[in-house]
């Protein structure tokens, strides 16, 4: 016999567990269907950031971070290191208990918050009396009936054309996070987030890293000066980034890959890495939810069409997250469910598309929010500008990193602050600062006005904040 929800959430990544938690703290009766194994093939819930994303990049990031200054930055506080080495199977292992503690935390805020969990794979059946028949495919098949259904199955790795990803070789980004040792060359393919930071993890380690990016700008999501700025760090520190190239056939042997491209000249050209990462972006995951079964609209990319509120074409199925449109992000994932849970009570659930934001996890970290300068210019708004470095700022000085700098832009009229975008250190911390001034409909004078801790690196917002008017406090 079927079991009966009120909610039934398909997917256990950010947005879903979220969704599902939240709905239940609302007085729903609530289940989440979840399909992640660990390697013993029990449960992990959190989805792609948890178990092969957001978290652990961010854990071989901090290891490669100590392991750097350990060998190049500890000297300058006079501290000797001598023999420091890295030993990657601890470090893979630490980044797997790390996961651990997520999914392990997850499961503990069902339990907390009487959300029921089945592992396994969630599809329709068939619209039923009331709401919908899904299916659960685990260890034992389940029939659960929700009357309100929330989809958040996130998304896949995208492959080259005739290149899949083996997870040996040819890396996604979950085998990108599993290489058991230091490879002597890798090759990328993509200069995004993912590129980027895991470029970097094994940069630090070793390895000579080239990243091969297909457009003709680096980070063209950026704002321009900012990304400028970050390209001048990576390439002192020794990432190979080649713009403009054209990808041609690559081929996997015994000693590795070989990629043949043409670069921005038109110049054939060959590379030979011992691994290659592929970061070319990802696709919504709808493989197996069986949409067909009660007519749930896909569009063109295989995503589900939903409308502002995250409605679907059918009545009581809503979806968040990457497998919707917008930015494939974890927390626009969670912001999301937490607001379809409390459309679904009745309540105003509240998502600002203009206040998410992003951030690279690299050294220097790059974080925005808000519009950048070029999009200001080709949207002809009226604006200002104002900048600070973080060679000026003398807590950036104290931690030994002056790279990057914050900048500012602010309606030419009203004074609104419209867009800021650091690269530098902690920049993922110091853009909080900008969402909440933004969400709040701040002034670069209300930044300018507040009061900020001496000496702090969210000094530099401030000063950026007082040079939108041409002026400065220059601490």
């Amino acid at each position: 016999m079927s079991k009966q929800f009120d909610v039934i959430v398909i997917g256990g990544g950010p947005g879903g567990y979220i969704a599902a938690i939240r709905a239940a703290q609302l007085g729903f009766n609530v289940a989440c269907i979840d399909e992640w194994k660990n390697d013993k093939g029990g449960p992990a819930p959190g989805g792609t950031c948890t178990n092969v994303g957001c978290i652990p990049s961010k854990a071989l990031l901090q290891s490669s971070e100590h392991f750097e200054h350990a060998n190049k930055h500890f000297a300058e506080h006079g501290i000797t290191a001598t023999g420091v080495k890295m030993d990657v199977a601890k470090m893979i292992a630490r980044k797997d208990t790390v996961v651990k503690q997520n999914n392990d935390g997850i499961l503990y805020l069902f339990k907390k918050n009487k959300v029921s969990f089945f592992h396994g794979r969630g599809s329709f059946v068939k619209a039923a009396e009331g709401g919908y028949e899904i299916k659960v495919a685990g260890a034992a098949e389940e029939t659960l009936t929700g009357k309100q259904i929330i989809i958040a199955t996130g998304s896949n790795a995208r492959a080259l054309p005739g290149t899949p990803f083996d997870e040996e070789l040819v890396l996604s980004n979950d085998g990108a996070l599993r290489v058991g040792a230091v490879p002597k060359k890798l090759g990328l393919i993509g200069s995004g987030v993912i590129g980027l930071e895991m470029g970097s993890v094994w940069r630090r380690l070793g390895a000579e890293v080239t990243i091969l990016e297909g457009l003709p700008t680096f980070l063209g999501a950026v704002d321009e000066q900012i990304a400028k700025e970050a390209k001048k760090a990576f390439d002192k520190q020794g990432l190979k980034i080649e713009l403009g190239v054209k990808v041609g056939e690559i081929k996997t042997g015994k000693k590795g890959v070989n990629i043949a491209y043409t670069n921005a000249k038109g110049e054939a050209q060959s590379l030979d890495v011992d691994k290659l990462i592929v970061s070319i972006g990802r696709v919504p995951n709808t493989i197996g939810l069986n949409s067909e079964a009660v007519g749930l609209q896909l569009d063109e990319r295989g995503a589900i069409v939903v409308d502002a509120d995250c409605k679907t074409n059918l009545p009581g199925v809503w979806a968040v997250g990457d497998v919707v449109r917008g930015p494939m992000l974890a927390h626009k994932a969670e912001e999301e469910g937490v607001a379809v849970a409390e459309r679904i009570a009745g309540q105003h659930g509240h998502v600002n598309f203009n206040t998410i934001p992003w951030v690279i996890y690299t050294s220097p970290e790059i974080a925005w929010v808000g519009r950048t300068e070029q999009q200001l210019k080709a949207d002809g708004v009226k604006y200002k500008a104002g900048s600070f470095p973080f060679l000026a700022n003398g807590r950036a000085r104290a931690l030994g990193d002056t790279t990057g700098m914050v900048k500012m832009l602010a309606d030419a009229e009203t004074d609104e602050i419209l867009g800021v975008h650091i690269v530098g250190p902690q920049a993922s911390e110091l853009i909080s600062e900008a969402v909440v001034a933004m969400e709040f409909k701040a002034s670069s004078e209300d930044i300018a006005r507040i009061c900020h801790a001496h000496p702090s690196l969210s000094e530099a917002t401030k000063e950026a904040a007082l040079a939108v008017d041409k002026r400065t406090l220059n601490f």
